[in-house]
């Protein structure tokens, strides 16, 4: 059956009268932009598709999906095919990760909703990672299934532990966000009539599933470690325990720390330079490595609307950093302030942001890409909210200047943004020039940093978003995880995409 622009084109052409003759069958879909609503030169991620279809096949063992790509004369062509679901899921994004015990299932239909669950702990990492769907639609917000999940764990091991002599206070609790430290869990429920918040179906709100998962996945939970592996819910117990002592130890350092030095009513990091306005949706913040960068930026900017947070050296890499050493961290605790974040359990409250523009702004050389790194990573990891929403950007500051004196001896002076165009305008162009090389923005006057990095006329931003949330997981717990061996073959693997730097003007 054929569709344009909405409408069906022709009618229904069954090939039931066929199916007998053929072993296999299934669905085949053909598509390609239209033209009078995309653009000309719209293209297709064949990488975001992929990860789609890759999701979906992990959702439903045993369903095979291929993709082709039959936009140039050779087919380009990919198969999707699971067969161990939602265990297979998460053993693919811990791949790196030391675990606990072997990975819990279960799958369980109740008064029409079917709950499919895994969970599994690791035993070094510090991050919680858990991944929602419905009808396999990605719930990026959660809901009300996700509430049940944390919920039913949190009471669970309490219980449970309280009852091993763990707990030994009736009226204490180990909160939920140190129980779940180093979970990655997954959970896809299909509801037949699913009601979601807003349009773009992010947050499930059918308030039964909440009681439903919290009754399907209780019983598993428990009879998982009360009968079957008790010695890994100890250590998760303990690692928990561990957790939240070290937060309320940080806490209370923090506190004394305040009152000692007399800031206690103090909300804003000393090295900020604030803007003016005080309309989040106008402000903007640059991130800029160091003093001597945040000097030209402070002098670059547009007070009006621009503030400036230098950070000194690398913050700590949030990754494999326990929730207690981040709140000490000095740098972080100027991001976390300066930004208006909350704690990392914390849902994003937009109205408390004080910027909807975060801009990384480092050198363009091998240590800024590393700062960078690790600033990606503190907010995918503390608050990846703000990543979804669209609120941070990369700044993309010149790596070169060229003067000189063109072949109709006209003066020049231009910016090169990379190695390509540079070679290309020193390809087009006869004459003599000069070529500088930018080491750092410290180096720039406050004069070419706005013209070139900071004045929203013209400089060029990178806004970073996640197309493939799980794939974008892998990474991060890769290249900045506690696994050197895993970041070592990553490296070898890649090491022949490495472009090295040699040139002589």
């Amino acid at each position: 059956m054929r569709f344009v622009r909405g409408k069906s084109v022709g009618e229904y052409n069954s090939t039931q009268k066929r199916r007998k003759y053929l072993k296999k069958s299934g669905t085949s879909v053909n598509f390609k932009p239209d033209y009078q609503i995309f653009s000309i030169n719209y293209s297709f991620d064949p990488f975001v598709l992929g990860g789609r279809l890759n999701e979906l096949a992990f959702l439903n063992s045993k369903l095979n999906l291929k993709i082709e790509d039959r936009r140039f004369n050779h087919i380009k062509a990919s198969k999707f095919s699971h067969h161990g679901g939602l265990s297979e899921y998460i053993s693919t994004l811990c791949k790196t990760t030391q675990k606990i015990h072997d990975i819990i299932e279960v799958e369980k239909e109740l008064k029409g909703v079917n709950v499919s669950v895994a969970l599994l702990w690791s035993n070094v990492n510090y991050q919680e990672n858990l991944i929602s769907f419905t009808n396999n639609i990605r719930t990026t917000e959660g809901g009300t299934h996700v509430d049940g999940l944390k919920n039913v764990l949190t009471r669970t091991i309490n219980s449970i532990a309280r009852k091993l002599g763990k707990i030994k206070d009736t009226s204490q609790n180990l909160s939920g966000d140190f129980i779940r430290e180093g979970l990655t869990g997954i959970i896809n429920v299909k509801v037949s009539e699913p009601e979601f918040e807003g349009q773009v179906k992010s947050k499930l709100s059918n308030q039964d599933v909440r009681t439903i998962v919290d009754q399907v996945v209780g019983e598993r939970i428990r009879s998982y470690f009360e009968m079957e592996n008790q010695p890994s819910l100890l250590m998760i117990i303990d690692k928990a325990m561990a957790a939240q002592l070290a937060f309320d130890a940080a806490k209370k350092a923090r506190e004394i720390s305040r009152k000692k030095f007399g800031f206690e009513y103090s909300t804003l990091p000393g090295k900020l330079a604030d803007c003016s306005t005080r309309n989040p949706s106008l402000a903007e913040i640059f991130i800029v490595e160091g003093d001597s960068a945040g000097g030209s930026a402070k002098q670059a900017r547009n007070r009006r609307y621009q503030a400036i947070l230098p950070l000194r050296g690398k913050i700590i890499n949030i990754e494999k950093t326990e929730e207690s050493k981040i709140y000490n961290n000095t740098e972080i605790q100027a991001l976390i302030s300066a930004l208006g974040l909350g704690s990392k359990s914390e849902s994003l409250n937009i109205e408390q942001l004080r910027y909807r523009r975060i801009i990384i702004m480092t050198d363009a050389d091998v240590d800024g890409a590393h700062i960078r790194t690790l600033l990606l990573t503190f907010f995918y990891r503390y608050q990846r909210k703000l990543i979804e929403e669209g609120f941070i950007y990369i700044a993309c500051p010149p790596l070169y200047k060229i003067e000189g004196t063109t072949g109709k001896r006209k003066k020049s002076q231009r910016y090169c943004y990379s190695e390509g165009e540079l070679e290309y305008f020193l390809f087009e162009n006869s004459g003599r020039f000069s070529v500088q090389r930018f080491k750092g923005l410290g180096e720039m006057m406050p004069e070419q940093l706005w013209k070139t990095t900071m004045n929203p006329d013209k400089r060029i931003l990178k806004r970073v978003e996640v197309s493939d949330a799980h794939r974008a997981n892998r990474i991060f717990n890769v290249l900045m995880g506690e696994k050197v061996l895993a970041r070592k073959k990553f490296i070898q693997i890649h090491a022949n995409k490495l472009k090295f730097e040699n040139i002589d003007y």
